[in-house]
């Protein structure tokens, strides 16, 4: 098997920050006492911040459809911009995380995981191969 364009390898990058970003919250239900803090309304969550995390979800999956059917001009800086923004972000996560859940491995292990995918966008799309 050759090897896959960068337009690829940046698509499955984004697709598995969305992935993860998906199983961090699945895994956060999982956690003794996380519904029942979010029924007695100790978690307050509302529609700015359900907002604000849905792009986490959707600009991962936006970005893997741009990735593929955009000229590599335009995409290759878009995602250097936006692979820079979410590592930087997934950084901040990584902390939150860390002071919300303490040191759970499984929680560290998906969000270092989001980490890792940003930063590789990052790096290949500024390393894109010039034609």
């Amino acid at each position: 098997m050759g090897k896959l364009p960068v337009k690829i390898r940046i698509a499955v990058l984004w697709i598995w920050m969305a992935v993860a970003i998906s199983a961090h919250s699945l895994l956060f239900l999982f956690m003794p006492g996380a519904i029942e803090e979010m029924l007695s309304g100790e978690m307050h969550y509302g529609e700015g911040m359900l907002l604000f995390e849905s792009f986490f979800w959707l600009i991962p999956l936006v970005m893997a459809f741009l990735s593929v059917t955009l000229r590599d001009t335009s995409v290759r800086w878009l995602n250097v911009i936006l692979g820079g923004i979410f590592t930087i972000m997934n950084i901040i996560h990584l902390i939150n995380a860390i002071n919300y859940f303490g040191t759970a491995v499984y929680q560290i292990l998906i969000v270092g995981s989001t980490i890792v995918a940003t930063f590789l966008i990052f790096l290949y799309a500024l390393r894109w191969p010039d034609k």
